[in-house]
Formats: C-alpha cells, sequence, structure tokens
C-alpha cells in the first residue's frame, strides 16, 4: 500500500496500517477533534469562492460526519445564524444534533460543544453563535429568517425540495461569505440536478467503500452482495445520479414534470395497503398509499405511510389516514391473506370506535409488471400529479422491471389506488359491496 493518494485514505487511516501504535501517543484532541487528521481528501473543506458544496455519496460516506464538522468549523469562524436542516424534526434531532454518532454535539470538544435548547429549535454556540433547526416538512419556517451558512442533510429525501431552497437562499445573505452544505444519497430530482449544475456548486462525489475502515465488515459483505452491480447499489453505494431506465413503467423526468407542491380539492381519496405477512428486520414493508382525483379525475399521490408494521399497526394507521383524509374507501389486496387481512382492518376499526369503514379487498390475477402497465400509461398521459416528493416510492417506481426479486410493495399499493380510482378493471376486485 504505497499509494496513499490513489487509496484516498486520511492521515489517521494511513497511520493505523502502517503502525497503529503511533496513534496511542497521539493527543487525544488530535484523534478526536482535528478534522484534518480524520478526514480523507474527499472530505476536506474546499477551497475557493462558492455557494454551495455538494455531496452526493452512498450509505456509509461519512457525509453527516462532513456536515456536523463543518457547521462546527463555521460557527468557529463566522457570526451568522446557521440554518440546520433535515427531512424531519425528528431526524434533524437525531441525526444532525444529538443522537447520532456523528451529530454536532457528539462530534464537539468539550470547550465549544453548544446548548441545546430543543424548546427554541437551536443550539447556541459559547461565543454566541446560534444555529437554528429546521424541518423540510414545513418549507414555509425559511421564509423570512436570514442565515451565513445552512446544511441540509439527505436533500433528496425532503417533500419540497424546491421549495425549500428557493426560501433557503432567499434568506442566505448575512455575512462576507455565505455558503450551505448539501450531504445527500443522490436521486435524480430536477432541484438537485440543477444544483449540480450551478457554476458556484462544488460537486463532491464518493462511495461506500471509501469509508471501508471504518464500517463493520459484515454491512460491506451484505450491501456488496445485495446491491453491487445493480441501478439501485450505483446511486446506494456509489452516489451517482442516475437517469430514466428505459426498461421500467416510470420516468423520474415525468414525476417531476407533473409534481405539485398543492392538491385541488378532491372528489374522492382512498387509503390502499398492500399488507406485508410478517413484520421483523429481513421483512417486506406494508404499503400504504394515499390517493386521491380531482373534478377532472386527474390522480394525486398524497401521502406514503409505508413502512414495517404489524398487523395492528398497519390497520391502525390506515384507518388514522382514512379519518385524516376523509376518504371514501380502504382498499387492500387480500392475496396473500384473505380474509384475515379485511378482519384486521374491522378489528382495528372497532377498537377505535369507528365500526362503519367501507373496505374494498383486492385479488392480484396478473403479474406485477402486467398491473402497472395501464397506471404507467396514466401518468405518461400526465394525469397523474405527486404531491411534493417521495423518495423511497418514487425509487421503486423507477428501477422495478420484470424479474427483480425485491417486493416493490410501496408500488404495488400505488397501482391498486389507481387501478380503483382511474382504471377501474373490475375483474380483480373480488368483493364490490365489502361496505360493513
Amino acid at each position: 500500500m504505497n499509494n496513499w493518494t490513489q487509496l484516498g485514505l486520511s492521515l489517521k487511516e494511513k497511520i493505523a496500517l502502517t503502525d497503529p501504535s503511533i496513534l496511542a501517543d497521539l493527543d487525544k484532541e488530535l484523534l478526536l477533534y482535528n478534522y484534518d487528521f480524520n478526514a480523507r481528501p474527499k472530505q476536506k473543506f474546499p477551497d475557493g469562492d462558492w455557494l454551495t458544496w455538494l455531496i452526493k455519496s452512498g450509505r456509509g460516506f461519512g457525509k453527516s460526519w462532513i456536515g456536523s464538522n463543518w457547521v462546527i468549523d463555521r460557527a468557529k469562524k463566522y457570526k451568522e445564524p446557521i440554518a440546520i436542516i433535515g427531512k424531519n424534526a425528528a431526524d434533524v434531532r437525531d441525526v444532525q444534533v444529538e443522537i447520532g454518532l456523528s451529530s454536532i454535539l457528539k462530534l464537539s470538544p468539550s470547550w465549544f460543544k453548544p446548548e441545546y435548547q430543543p424548546s427554541k429549535r437551536r443550539l447556541v454556540w459559547p461565543n454566541g453563535v446560534i444555529g437554528i433547526l429546521y424541518s423540510a416538512e414545513d418549507p414555509d419556517l425559511l421564509r423570512g429568517p436570514q442565515h451565513g451558512s445552512a446544511w441540509c442533510d439527505e436533500f433528496c429525501k425532503f417533500q419540497y425540495p424546491q421549495e425549500l431552497w428557493d426560501n433557503l437562499l432567499f434568506g442566505l445573505r448575512l455575512g462576507s461569505k455565505p455558503q450551505v452544505v448539501i450531504t445527500t444519497t443522490p436521486r435524480p430530482i430536477k432541484t438537485l440536478k440543477q444544483i449540480a449544475k450551478d457554476s458556484k456548486t462544488v460537486v463532491t462525489t464518493g462511495s461506500t467503500f471509501e469509508n471501508r475502515y471504518n464500517l463493520a465488515g459484515i454491512f460491506l459483505d451484505e450491501i456488496k452482495k445485495r446491491y453491487d452491480g445493480t441501478r439501485l447499489g450505483r446511486q446506494e453505494l456509489y452516489g451517482e445520479i442516475l437517469e430514466d431506465n428505459p426498461g421500467a413503467l416510470f420516468s423520474y423526468s415525468n414525476l417531476d414534470q407533473y409534481r405539485v407542491s398543492k392538491a385541488p380539492e378532491l372528489k374522492q381519496v382512498v387509503i390502499a395497503i398492500d399488507p406485508a405477512v410478517t413484520a421483523n428486520e429481513e421483512s417486506n414493508e406494508t404499503g400504504i398509499i394515499t390517493f386521491g382525483i380531482d373534478g377532472n379525475d386527474r390522480g394525486y399521490v398524497l401521502e406514503d405511510s409505508s413502512s414495517i408494521y404489524h398487523p395492528h399497526e398497519w390497520s391502525t394507521k390506515a384507518i388514522q389516514l382514512y379519518e385524516k383524509w376523509n376518504a371514501s374507501y380502504i382498499v387492500a389486496e387480500v392475496n396473500m391473506g384473505g380474509d384475515l387481512v379485511t378482519n384486521t382492518i374491522k378489528q382495528a376499526a372497532k377498537a377505535l370506535g369507528k365500526p362503519h369503514i367501507p373496505i374494498k379487498a383486492v385479488r392480484a390475477t396478473k403479474g406485477k409488471y402486467t398491473r402497472g402497465e395501464p397506471v404507467g400509461a396514466l401518468y405518461e398521459q400526465g394525469r397523474v400529479s405527486h404531491v411534493g416528493t417521495f423518495p423511497t416510492l418514487e425509487d421503486q417506481m423507477c428501477t422495478y422491471l420484470p424479474g427483480d426479486d425485491i417486493s416493490p410493495d410501496r408500488l404495488d399499493a400505488l397501482v391498486w389506488a389507481a387501478y380503483f380510482l382511474m382504471v377501474k378493471q373490475t375483474e380483480t376486485y373480488i368483493s364490490e359491496d365489502s361496505l360493513w
């Protein structure tokens, strides 16, 4: 291992590979808090007159570690407020601020540790610099406040990336050198591609495997076995921005073209469920999609609530969404569970005091790809819009191909919803009068 530059290792990693005993003699502050000593070449803060540093990389590259250290460095050097933005309030708190191993509080030295004031959504450093916490679920929170720095973590998971980016830039006007860092596993959304092409953007691309000396071997072996050589792996492991897959029924460009930030008045809404039969770490997800149509029979994806659930959890969630959206039906696939699926919903409804929720039970009589084709045609015709961004659902839609061994549960739920409200191929319905 003579070519350290080619390996792209940090100084700490180089020493650990040649003579790890040297590390035992080094100052603890250097080992823990000296960024240049710990950072690999791609993780070093770029020089020059840039506005945005876009770090698009695979999972485990060290994106959050870079973002937290950059925020700490800015708090030392500049007096202006710092915007700290994540997908939702929980992610900001857990990943960026408090709990994660690469969070700001965990990486701050004792002599420069900020005070976390959760009720005020802020961090306050010993020198008076303030970090203000924002959830990307509400982009309007950034309408008005001014900042000198900003860190956006997992930008491609933001539901309203364009609205948030516009509001952030309007307020990024304090100090002599306003800058923003974006750390994200990339997706081919329009806003990210525009940011990447901007002349004031520095782009760093990194792979999961560049951080191999800091990741568990079993993790690396498993993800390499599962995803290396796949399109999803190119995105999730190597940080590539993928273009549309010509073999898929849906395309990112189409989703971006017809995406909206708000739905019009809707005449009908359904909650569609594709239930999983188990609920452990290895289980498939239960797909739960909220879908509506307006007076012109145009479709809108309103919410993706899919996750790994126990039966009482997914049934309760579906009923809560039914109430929230004033839905007409819960549409449930029963191929795997039969009457157990509808009975589970009924029991959950009774427990919640909602005994008269209408259920439509549906059974697949065609393969996933064939069943999805008429829904893909609706998208191609521009008759369906996504209200905001749904990253995991959209990745399933735009990467799933016939023969794939993954279970696209979110996509299945979406297809059932669109079938029910827009395609209406009634031969798939097994219970046309399943109201109770």
